[in-house]
């Protein structure tokens, strides 16, 4: 799967994005828990996940021909 990195996740990584296979698919959460511990600087980020650019939540599935992205907080006024 590809995954794509923006913001300060992308600062934090310091890359724009990473590629990761598994062997089945997993769910958003077991998504997350293997970036944390890829990244170990990432717990405690706050950023929502997007799937093939919809927003999902931590129950949804994901595979590894889906295009994954981080998506922090956006401040703006």
């Amino acid at each position: 799967m590809r995954v794509l990195y923006f913001a300060h996740i992308k600062e934090l990584i310091n890359r724009t994005e990473d590629n990761f296979t598994f062997s089945n698919e997993l769910s958003v959460k077991e998504f997350r828990k293997h970036l944390n511990e890829t990244y170990p600087f990432l717990q405690g980020e706050k950023f929502q996940i997007a799937v093939n650019e919809e927003v999902v939540s931590d129950e949804e599935l994901v595979n590894n021909g889906d295009v994954i992205a981080l998506i922090p907080p956006v401040s703006g006024g």
